[in-house]
């Protein structure tokens, strides 16, 4: 119980930090006021403070999977991946769980690797896990799951929030809010292009940002 009052408290003052910089610390002329959920928002809107508050390569951490073990972060050299994350409360990150299942069996075998970053606590994480029957890695945690966040610069954001890398481990995109398949199949093809050498991660954003924007993201309620 003491858990769920602590996390509720911390994604509050969360919430409370993202409010306050978007609408009253970002001037008005430095980006586009974002006037409606961050899922509802052009990528460019969604992403343009976020992202220069990134580091270059994906930062290590280590937390608890499934079982229960500790895992890090960078336990799948060579993949490009996906980190995606949620909490078990957040019904836009159980809305996207269905794509992101989808996406690690048609991407995997090309070298995509997706990873879910529960920032919950852990019980209720796994059994949420065990019914709707997530078949990609889960890494748990609570105050150190909120350190990870810290370390992608990010701790003032809402869920979901996903990272995608090259398979260097070079961060190469960031999406604020539910991703869905139009915007996520753009972003796999820029990752390919920064793996072929044909991009750098920096060029890729410019390039994603423009095609994102003509995207509009299908609405959901719930």
């Amino acid at each position: 119980m003491k858990s769920r009052l602590y996390l509720a408290v911390a994604f509050a003052a969360m919430a409370v930090g993202y409010a306050v910089y978007y609408f009253v610390v970002t001037p008005r002329t430095s980006m586009e006021v974002i006037t409606g959920p961050a899922e509802q928002q052009p990528i460019a809107e969604q992403t343009a403070a976020a992202e220069s508050e990134l580091p270059a390569v994906l930062p290590d951490f280590t937390l608890s999977d499934l079982s229960g073990a500790p895992r890090s972060i960078r336990s799948w050299p060579g993949k490009s991946m996906i980190v995606n994350f949620w909490a078990t409360w957040c019904a836009p990150c159980r809305r996207e769980i269905p794509l992101l299942r989808e996406l690690q069996q048609q991407h995997g075998p090309e070298g995509f690797q997706i990873v879910g970053v529960a920032v919950d606590v852990r019980e209720d994480v796994v059994k949420y896990a065990q019914e709707i029957g997530i078949d990609y890695p889960v890494l748990v945690g609570e105050q150190d799951g909120l350190d990870a966040i810290n370390k992608f610069g990010q701790g003032s954001l809402g869920f979901p929030f996903t990272v995608f890398t090259d398979n260097q481990g070079r961060i190469v995109l960031f999406h604020l809010g539910e991703i869905h398949r139009e915007q996520v199949e753009v972003m796999l093809g820029a990752v390919r292009e920064v793996n072929s050498g044909k991009l750098t991660p920096e060029a890729a954003r410019v390039v994603v940002a423009k095609q994102l924007a003509a995207i509009e993201p299908k609405s959901s309620d719930g």
